[in-house]
């Protein structure tokens, strides 16, 4: 799943080609994928694309006085055509969702593989109007995200910290990959309740959060949209290194499976030495 790191080189990456564009089409091919029917999705086409913005995994495009949002949700993706087929796409089965075509050439297709169609698409007058937007938290990497402004966010959070840093609604952009990052960074078990951290323990996290995001954005930076999948990968320490040695200290890193997910991490590092129980609502093993 794309997060904040890869979103935000989406955005720099649309944001350098869309900017002063005009629309010529809008094609959707999924019948999931248009979340809004007012404004209609073909209003867009005649207008000006402005300066793309991301609100935490949203990328929203000014077009017209109109706003074309999206969440590539799982496994969505956008693809840049620096020629469109000729050939209008057929609506079928396949991984196109939406097509944007530009006059003079140019544009981008979004994708979906798998069979959880969950991309969403919306033209809306305020990006505010989505409503996954309306209850995001604060931007990790905006300036009011201090560590003040952390802790008070953990403050009576009864939930696991994993948990509480995947919540869109209580900090923007972070998911299943770069909780892993920062946890194992900050030396934490995903396990511990957030309203357990104490000023020390906070503010560590606290900073796990803001070098790990800023760093993958870094590394990010400058990269083609096709290449940031494996961009991401090759930075990640933990998530999606099940049975490979933890590169701090050389323990096996371990996994936790969920119905749909797992996590990683490093029994040494973050847990005392003790695995966790690979089940939901895992406690540690005695």
């Amino acid at each position: 799943m794309p997060e904040l790191p890869e979103v935000e080189a989406l955005r720099e990456f649309l944001d350098a080609r869309l900017t002063g564009r005009v629309v010529e089409r809008v094609l959707p091919l999924a019948v999931n994928v248009l979340k809004t029917y007012d404004p209609p999705l073909t209003v867009l086409e005649g207008g000006t694309a402005g300066a793309t913005a991301r609100y935490g995994k949203f990328l929203a495009v000014p077009i017209g006085g109109l706003y074309l949002v999206t969440h590539l949700a799982r496994a969505g993706w956008l693809r840049w055509q620096g020629t469109p087929p000729a050939q209008p796409p057929r609506p079928g089965k396949g991984p196109l969702a939406l097509r944007v075509v530009l006059e003079g050439g140019g544009g981008f297709d979004l994708t979906e593989a798998g069979t959880q169609k969950r991309l969403a698409v919306y033209v809306v007058r305020d990006p505010r109007e989505v409503p996954g937007i309306a209850r995001l938290g604060p931007d990790p990497l905006a300036p009011a995200f201090d560590r003040e402004a952390f802790t008070a966010l953990l403050a009576g959070e009864r939930r696991q910290i994993k948990g509480v840093l995947r919540d869109q609604s209580v900090i923007a952009g972070i998911g299943n990959a770069y909780s892993d990052e920062i946890l194992h960074r900050a030396r934490v078990s995903p396990f511990k309740l957030a309203a357990s951290f104490d000023a020390e323990q906070a503010g560590r996290l606290h900073e796990a959060v803001e070098d790990t995001l800023r760093e993958a954005v870094e590394r990010a930076h400058g990269v083609a949209a096709g290449n940031l999948k494996a961009e991401k990968k090759s930075g990640l320490r933990v998530h999606g290194r099940a049975g490979e040695p933890c590169p701090v200290c050389g323990d096996t890193v371990r996994s936790v499976s969920f119905a749909d997910s797992s996590l990683e991490y490093c029994p040494t590092c973050q847990t005392g030495g003790k695995p966790l129980a690979d089940r939901r609502l895992s406690r540690l093993l005695k």
